[in-house]
């Protein structure tokens, strides 16, 4: 799947001084959770497994 095709949306809570300043988060088959630079968006990109997501965001939330 090319990354065009993915449904990409950021957090409202993702920003910094500079507009765009934020990570993209897409869900992918096969519950692969993607993720990428707003700023870069044909640069690289992380894949995570649902669970492994999942403890991320717990972790951050803390």
């Amino acid at each position: 799947m090319s990354t065009p095709e993915l449904n990409w949306f950021k957090s409202s809570h993702s920003s910094g001084p500079e507009p765009g300043d934020c990570v993209e988060v897409a869900v992918a088959p096969a519950a692969t959770i993607r993720i990428r630079d707003s700023k870069n968006k044909l640069g690289a990109q992380l894949a995570l497994s649902a669970p492994v997501w999942g403890e991320f965001v717990t972790y951050v939330s803390k």
